[in-house]
């Protein structure tokens, strides 16, 4: 097989060793090289990669796109795999800029990534569809969030804020006025994401950037790692059994046909492509609830790798229009994150 040359954009993202584990040890034993790009200079891909390049912020749109271009023009890669969702609609949008430079991009076309990245838009979705999800309001003034608040049992019962559309765990708090911080000060670790509605006051005032407003959900969170093509849909749903500032450390693959039913009912209404997955939590009567879309590779996306589905390779083939076999999952698999390094001495490069 032809040997492939392919960039990883984020490779400061915390799946950037899961990625680069499933191109390079895919099951057709085909030798790739891994070009990763990062807007900072030194973070862990650069040391893992078998080349990388500085890049400007996808926010600077033309600025992005012009380095990006320049890249693909020198390194002459297959494939791009972009892993930072502020990236994706840009290059959404550039699918044809790359491909007259014979550049395949894994990424859904620009009204599925506008839509599926944005939680108020996804929550509409699922309203108009009949699909399960959190009680939901969208407001810009502490009035309406009192009120909302309110609505949703506050505060009696603790609330969800979060932007509409963000990364990661960017203004995402739990609001909950039965939080004591003095009991926690000395049994818990630090976590900001816990706060009171005056407080929250104080850091928004009275007008604000719209922020979604949704009921808290007490069960197991669910991520579901897919890969979709014009001729089929794999889905692996993955229980989240330790979670450390939104990252998946613990976890295990678990064949629920309720979230994978729900996983094909919305990649069909988004018309999604390649791989991308969908985050769910269980409600009170343990039903699965929507959270949000990840249009793009997850950062434990590797988990389905290691139960013998490896989503991101065969995205890789999907976009190459080679046939991609069918896959066979140990649902017994399970995940373990653990924190290791890289160590420098004089250029030389150990992992630990």
């Amino acid at each position: 097989m032809k040997k492939l040359k392919i960039i990883v954009t984020g490779a400061g993202a915390p799946g950037i060793v899961g990625t680069i584990h499933s191109l390079k040890k895919n099951f057709d034993h085909r030798p790739i090289d891994v070009i990763g790009t990062d807007v900072n200079d030194n973070v862990v891909g650069k040391y893992i990669c078998d080349k990388f390049f500085t890049i400007p912020k996808a926010s600077d749109k033309s600025v992005y796109l012009k380095a990006l271009v320049s890249i693909s023009e020198m390194e002459k890669p297959d494939i791009i795999i972009p892993q930072n969702t502020s990236e994706l609609l840009t290059l959404a949008e550039s699918i044809k800029v790359f491909a007259e430079r014979g550049v395949k991009i894994i990424v859904s076309n620009a009204e599925s990534i506008k839509q599926s990245n944005n939680k108020f838009a996804l929550m509409n979705l699922c309203r108009v569809n009949g699909l399960s999800y959190p009680e939901y309001k969208l407001v810009d003034n502490t009035f309406d969030l009192e009120n909302s608040l309110k609505e949703l049992g506050w505060p009696e019962k603790k609330v969800i804020v979060k932007p509409p559309v963000s990364n990661g765990m960017r203004g995402f708090r739990i609001i909950d006025e039965k939080f004591d911080p003095r009991k926690t000060f000395y049994s818990e670790k630090p976590d900001n994401s816990i706060i009171s509605f005056d407080d929250l006051k104080k850091i928004l005032g009275v007008n604000f950037p719209e922020l979604l407003v949704s009921e808290y959900l007490p069960g197991d969170e669910y991520s579901v790692d897919i890969l979709r093509t014009k001729d089929r849909i794999d889905v692996v749903p993955r229980k989240r059994t330790q979670i450390r500032s939104g990252i998946t450390f613990n976890g295990n693959l678990e064949y629920n046909t309720k979230i994978i039913d729900s996983s094909i009912k919305l990649s069909e209404l988004l018309n999604m492509e390649y791989c991308y997955g969908f985050q769910f939590k269980m409600d009170y009567n343990n039903r699965p609830q929507l959270l949000e879309c990840n249009p793009r590779v997850q950062g434990t996306m590797v988990m389905s790798t290691i139960g013998g589905a490896n989503l991101i390779y065969g995205a890789v083939k999907y976009a190459l229009n080679e046939p991609i076999p069918e896959f066979i999952i140990d649902w017994n698999s399970s995940f373990f994150r653990y924190w290791g390094g890289v160590g420098l001495n004089n250029g030389r490069i150990k992992l630990i």
